[in-house]
């Protein structure tokens, strides 16, 4: 169900930009995904959303945005996609992050969005216009659209994904992959991680930032529970065997599968740690308009 709801505001700050493309706010148009990703962290009670199957809209998003960008003196990259993607399925009617994109670039300001939809080609005439100051991570856990069509059920497949990530590649847009999270049991064969990495690369991928396992904790580990009863029969005894309580949930391969990703990035130049991106797009660095700052 679609819910248009008012919001108070429209940008959060980061606290810790430089840990996040250099994103100093964060923006979530929508509140809740239409992709149902089976693991995802947004379910949790901490977040106080009582149907994650509802979408917020917050309506009136570009009024805020607007206002909020026009009072600011620092220049910065504004961040969508934390909690909710910024392109799930809605946003084919209502456009808002299309629309959002613009005002950012009108003011000055930079832009990272981090996605599971290949719906962000329809922004590259816009994407474009951000010049250096732009970043496009694509959520990618397996390559195997079989596999992710049950784990992700209504987001575009990881082909999709890939194609969107070359298409924005090829045109000069600085695009790279994250392999969060990696499903224990499911998703953390070192064939499938090979295969995801070597993927990513061929389709234009700059950088690579990953965690081989997964968050769980009270509201999302009930729903993920229900949903590997239902497609991976007898796997969440061995969740719960293993992992009980825990809200860290690392692969076994933990030790094993970081060294081959590491590896395999060193060797291919994949950027893998946030100092070295913001050297190589030195641009993600707040520009001051004025004197001082905020």
């Amino acid at each position: 169900m679609i819910k248009e709801v008012v919001a108070k505001g429209i940008l959060i700050p980061n606290k810790h930009s430089e840990n996040w493309f250099g994103a100093k706010y964060t923006m979530n148009i929508y509140r809740g995904c239409e992709h149902q990703c089976i693991y995802c962290d947004s379910r949790s009670a901490c977040y106080q959303i009582e149907n994650f199957e509802d979408v917020e809209v917050k309506i009136n998003a570009l009024e805020l945005l607007h206002k909020t960008l026009k009072g600011k003196r620092s220049k910065a990259i504004v961040g969508t996609g934390s909690m909710s993607d910024p392109y799930t399925l809605c946003e084919t009617s209502y456009t808002l992050t299309r629309r959002a994109l613009k005002l950012i670039a009108t003011y000055g300001f930079g832009i990272h969005i981090s996605t599971k939809s290949d719906m962000v080609r329809r922004d590259l005439d816009i994407l474009k216009t951000f010049q250096n100051r732009v970043t496009v991570a694509f959520t990618i856990t397996t390559v195997d659209d079989r596999l992710a069509a049950l784990v992700e059920p209504f987001a575009p497949s990881p082909s999709r994904r890939l194609a969107a990530m070359k298409e924005l590649s090829d045109a000069g847009i600085p695009v790279g992959v994250l392999m969060m999270p990696i499903l224990p049991y499911i998703e953390d064969s070192p064939e499938g991680i090979d295969r995801l990495l070597e993927s990513a690369l061929r389709h234009g991928a700059s950088f690579c930032f990953w965690h081989v396992g997964m968050t769980c904790r009270e509201g999302q580990r009930e729903y993920y529970y229900q949903k590997l009863d239902e497609h991976f029969p007898g796997l969440k005894e061995r969740y719960i065997q293993r992992y009980r309580d825990r809200y860290v949930c690392d692969s076994p391969r933990l030790v094993e599968l970081h060294e081959r990703i590491r590896d395999f990035c060193d060797d291919n130049g994949l950027i893998t740690d946030f100092d070295s991106l913001l050297e190589r797009y030195p641009e993600h660095r707040a520009v001051q308009s004025a004197l001082f700052s905020e």
